[in-house]
């Protein structure tokens, strides 16, 4: 019949390629010329018209279709989303012609650095039938098309352009804008990265079989050349998703289109997914320490204020039952007494307190705490909660503070020289705190103990975050971290600061942590260490290096350095597992806890 059609067509009208075709296409733009290979679209702001399709996805504001007729270049998408910007009229399985004018839309604006969407704007919709049976979904992974897993792009210098070279088969942000608009299928799906608070959930395929390194418990691990450019994010825009913990897998393909938001491409799946439970492990519980070892624990608490009582029963049980009650804890994000969003008051002690009584009612010991309230609104983070570094100290374990006088939130510590030896001028007291390198940012709290006739310093740290760099799947290759001037700057502070101290003492047991927000490649976190300090994250195996899990990369934000000495001393450090991989519901915090153990010599 369609051969007769055209047949007869060429004794009626004059035949033009822009008009007509025997493959039925019916003279209109193809979806794959309008996507192109590359992420601009070379229809971007002009007119297509007859652009045909299948529907296959419905939202609230517009459709996707994929063609009827594709090409054979991978590297083109086939299917393209239809503004409406009302909700559609069309039906899934609907053929139809779209009249419109190509739009790149960046989510966010251009100022995020998102890539951008290519889209039918202004739509004249025909509907030519209904009923008809959807393309199958592409799949990615085995038995179809499996992303890169190592690199995100090498082939951009700044920003992604129409001339930018487009290698879907090496580059990850290229693959899956390849991908743009069409119904993809996961199979096999292991969960990387658990349910956020905006209920997305990240994902890679076949149980990672063609991941980077995993975790032994399921997690994809970043490292320095490999920032897991195979993981992918499912989205509820169109389908409630479920809660799920770092491990889970789904025995059942998941099946969604391909769209990109805010930094990331996702997986939108229009009918309820399931997971299994993959069975994580709970941590064991650590054994107390023997006569002669000290243990010292970094732990971001999360915006923890006196009010919040349960999360402090929380704590408390893990400091007792799981922790075995360490000599030191460092924690960052106490929140003054009434927390945020409350202007009033600075002072932190009833939410130390309330930590101190509920390890005391948990059957644990007595601690003692040491803080310096900040200035009013000068530290960052939530407003009102006027966060701060902190110590817990058990009052049993024979530590003992050296005198001094306490510092305030403005009074730099120096250190003196008593009997050849080092000693703060405060104790405890804050590293440089007028340095523009903490401009609106936590200051690092220094304190010296006595364990055993011997010094030991310990510097909590809490730097600047990440707020405000490129997205990994942006805009901007390689992209630009920003934010990392400035946590170098402060980590050159708090590396002169130990240079100073190891000048007077070669010796001296020195103790850097905290959440530095930075990995452990990164320029801060080197500058930090430079040669007198030694990253314990460094001693573990690489799967096990991490402390936090953000978009389904499991990396690297707290730290534990020590000086020579320490190095020598080491018993043993470990990171216990007990948040970054649960859904936001079911975590006490975002960050996992570090824990270092030393024999006293």
């Amino acid at each position: 019949m369609r051969k007769t059609k055209c047949f007869l067509l060429l004794f009626v009208v004059v035949i033009s390629t822009a008009l007509s075709g025997c493959d039925g296409s019916a003279g209109g733009d193809r979806i794959s010329e309008i996507q192109g290979a590359g992420h601009f679209s070379p229809y971007a702001g002009s007119e297509v018209q007859k652009v045909r399709g299948i529907v296959t996805v419905l939202s609230a504001d517009g459709f996707w279709m994929e063609s009827t007729n594709p090409d054979d270049d991978p590297a083109t998408s086939e299917g393209i989303f239809v503004l409406t910007e009302v909700v559609p009229s069309v039906k899934v399985g609907d053929e139809v012609r779209v009249d419109g004018v190509i739009n790149e839309m960046f989510p966010g604006g251009m100022s995020t650095k998102n890539l951008s969407i290519t889209q039918i704007k202004d739509p004249v919709v025909d509907i030519r039938s209904s009923g008809n049976e959807i393309p199958a979904p592409t799949i990615v992974g085995e038995g179809g098309r499996i992303p890169p897993s190592q690199v995100i792009d090498n082939d951009t210098n700044g920003e992604v352009s129409e001339n930018t070279p487009f290698d879907p088969d090496e580059d990850g942000l290229d693959f899956y804008e390849s991908l743009e608009g069409m119904r993809i299928q996961i199979n096999d799906a292991l969960v990387v990265g658990p349910t956020n608070d905006y209920k997305e959930i990240v994902v890679v395929g076949d149980l990672g079989a063609h991941a980077g390194v995993l975790s032994s418990r399921g997690g994809l691990v970043m490292q320095s050349d490999d920032f897991n450019p195979e993981r992918i994010v499912l989205d509820d825009r169109l389908a409630a998703t479920p809660f799920v913990s770092v491990g889970d897998y789904s025995e059942e393909p998941i099946v969604g289109v391909v769209d990109y938001e805010y930094g990331n491409f996702k997986i939108l799946p229009s009918d309820e997914i399931g997971f299994v439970s993959g069975g994580q492990p709970q941590e064991n519980p650590l054994s107390p320490t023997e006569d002669g070892q000290i243990r010292v624990v970094s732990y971001n608490v999360l915006n923890l204020a006196a009010p919040d009582t349960e999360r402090i029963q929380v704590l408390a049980k893990q400091i007792v039952n799981l922790l075995a009650s360490p000599d030191i804890i460092g924690l960052q994000e106490i929140q003054d007494n009434n927390g945020a969003p409350n202007m009033d008051g600075i002072a932190a002690d009833q939410t130390y307190q309330g930590i101190i009584d509920a390890i005391l009612a948990e059957g644990g010991p007595e601690y003692g705490y040491i803080n310096i309230d900040p200035k009013a609104g000068n530290d960052g983070g939530i407003s009102g909660g006027n966060i701060r570094v902190g110590f817990l100290y058990r009052l049993d374990s024979g530590l003992s503070l050296v005198d001094a006088p306490q510092g305030d939130a403005v009074t730099p510590v120096e250190i003196l020289v008593e009997d050849g030896q080092p000693v703060l001028s405060l104790n405890p007291g804050r590293v440089d705190p007028k340095n523009k390198a903490f401009n609106d940012s936590r200051k690092p709290l220094v304190v010296q103990f006595i364990y055993q006739g011997k010094s030991l310093f310990l510097i909590n740290n809490h730097f600047i975050s990440k707020g405000g760099d490129h997205p990994i799947f942006g805009e901007v290759q390689p992209p630009v971290f920003e934010s990392e001037i400035q946590r170098s700057e402060q980590a050159q502070v708090v590396n002169d600061f130990v240079s100073e101290l190891l000048a007077v003492d070669p010796d001296a047991r020195v103790i850097v942590m905290g959440d530095l927000n930075d990995y452990q490649f990164a320029e801060p976190i080197v500058v930090l260490a430079g040669e007198i300090l030694n990253d314990l994250i460094l001693t573990l195996p690489i799967e096990e290096q991490y402390t936090y899990v953000y978009d389904g990369n499991s990396e690297v934000l707290d730290h534990i350095l020590v000086s020579d000495l320490l190095i020598d001393e080491l018993v043993s450090f470990e990171i216990l597992h007990i948040n970054s991989e649960l859904d936001y519901a079911a975590k006490f915090s975002d960050h996992d806890v570090l824990i270092a153990t030393f024999a006293w010599e």
